[in-house]
């Protein structure tokens, strides 16, 4: 959706015209699904988070300045309303990461070719798992920063417009939330230092 179809869907919601939100909706309710599940490794709690958000996007969508896409917008309301809830809960119970699909690896971690072996398959869900208790370690602002780079794909550029921070510090957060994880799936045992790639990015400038 374009930003001027964004701007014609909210100008028809702010004229009264609520069901039009329902566009806006079901255009962003996967990715803003996908950084509440990742930022909560929860679910049931992602659900709410999820709905918790779009809720606040249609009660504050009179202050839109449409400066930056909608989207953007939506994934600040979002993340605020992740960070929030993760400041409630000191403890939580952990889930295991769960992908969309097979490309949705929340880092870039190197993947044996035996794929479908079982055995496989196995320590596939170990280092999803590890990848959850790593991100579970960091704090809510390099977690945040980090699911919205390696998971929702959103270049340095929109992470500054969404999180609203300047480029040079969107790129020294993701290095050091990327050192961070790094370090913890070398330390947790389920990724060997061959294979985990986070910290040899930023030592060749990538990324």
């Amino acid at each position: 959706m374009t930003r001027e179809e964004e701007r014609a869907v909210i100008e028809r919601v702010l004229a009264g015209e609520s069901e039009a939100f329902e566009t806006l909706l079901l255009a962003n309710q996967r990715k803003v699904y996908n950084l509440c599940l990742r930022m909560t490794g929860n679910a049931e709690d992602a659900e709410d988070l999820a709905q918790e958000a779009f809720w606040k996007a249609y009660q504050n969508l009179a202050g839109f300045k449409g400066e930056s896409g909608f989207g953007p917008w939506l994934y600040r309301l979002a993340s605020n309303v992740c960070i929030d809830h993760l400041r409630r809960e000191k403890r939580r119970e952990k889930s295991s990461l769960t992908y969309q699909d097979e490309s949705g690896a929340a880092v870039d971690i190197e993947v044996p070719d035996e794929r479908f072996m079982p055995e496989t398959m196995l320590d596939r869900r170990q280092v999803q798992e590890s990848i959850q208790r790593g991100l579970d370690t960091l704090t809510p602002e390099h977690r945040n920063i980090l699911v919205l780079r390696e998971i929702n794909g959103l270049s340095y550029e929109e992470i500054g417009e969404t999180l609203e921070l300047e480029a040079g510090t969107v790129k020294s957060r993701i290095s050091r939330a990327r050192i961070a994880l790094s370090k913890f799936l070398l330390q947790d045992g389920n990724i060997s230092e061959k294979n985990s790639s986070l910290e040899h990015r930023e030592e060749r400038g990538e990324g």
